[in-house]
């Protein structure tokens, strides 16, 4: 089937209201849907639970979001270096749900599958486990973990056909696919919108079937920290 193309950004996030539950794909600021990002940001949605593997920088991504007092809970693996999000958990402004990297991907990956739960040893013997559920299994001790689901998914590709189908652009994939998949309504941010036929098969990294609307945007690409070599 193809699936919804829509003509802005505003009308791709418009159906995110006020208290959604919210997955966005990207790591530090790559891979990162930053157009819809900015377009919630200016519908002024409010109290969002937000999953994502971080949030942001102060002044781009999740970052904007955050500044703008619209997140009210983040889920994610990585606090970085912005300031604003570290302001408003020391001033109880921001409910926080840390966890380790790997249990937050398997979390996503999970609820996507329609798995509800799972055991890991991550975490066993830390805070992380205190009032969790702890099972050994062959003499080891593993940590009950819920999987994850979202209202809304909003990922971003390389390129995408009018089916849904998406390609990602080596690590600008990282937690992308994952995140399609665990949302009851995936948003797809393309560089490039293709016709059916025009991606091979063997390539695609997100099926249709996960994706119900696409836009086609450029992306600014900001960098989070330059590093350049000094020169001799």
């Amino acid at each position: 089937m193809m699936k919804k193309i829509y003509p802005s950004f505003e009308q791709a996030v418009s159906g995110v209201k006020d208290h959604s539950t919210i997955m966005v794909g990207g790591f530090g600021l790559v891979g990162i849907p930053e157009n819809l990002i900015v377009a919630l940001v200016d519908s002024k949605v409010k109290h969002l639970t937000v999953i994502s593997n971080n949030c942001g920088v102060d002044d781009w991504g999740l970052g904007l979001l955050l500044k703008n007092k619209q997140i009210d809970k983040m889920i994610g693996s990585y606090v970085g270096e912005n300031k604003e999000f570290e302001r408003q958990v020391l001033e109880g402004e921001l409910e926080v749900e840390l966890t380790p990297q790997g249990t937050l991907a398997e979390q996503i990956r999970a609820g996507g599958a329609g798995i509800p739960a799972f055991y890991t040893p991550a975490g066993v013997g830390t805070p992380l486990a205190e009032g969790g559920e702890v099972r050994s299994f062959d003499g080891k001790e593993y940590l009950l973990q819920k999987g994850l689901q979202a209202d809304f998914s909003l990922v971003r590709a390389a390129k995408g056909d009018r089916y849904g189908n998406l390609v990602y652009n080596k690590t600008a994939r990282n937690f992308n696919p994952m995140i399609a998949a665990a949302g009851k309504v995936t948003i797809a941010e393309v560089e490039e919108l293709v016709d059916p036929g025009e991606l091979d098969p063997d390539h695609i990294h997100t099926p249709g079937i996960y994706v119900q609307g696409l836009i086609e945007g450029a992306q600014e690409k900001r960098i989070e920290r330059l590093t350049v070599r000094q020169q001799a």
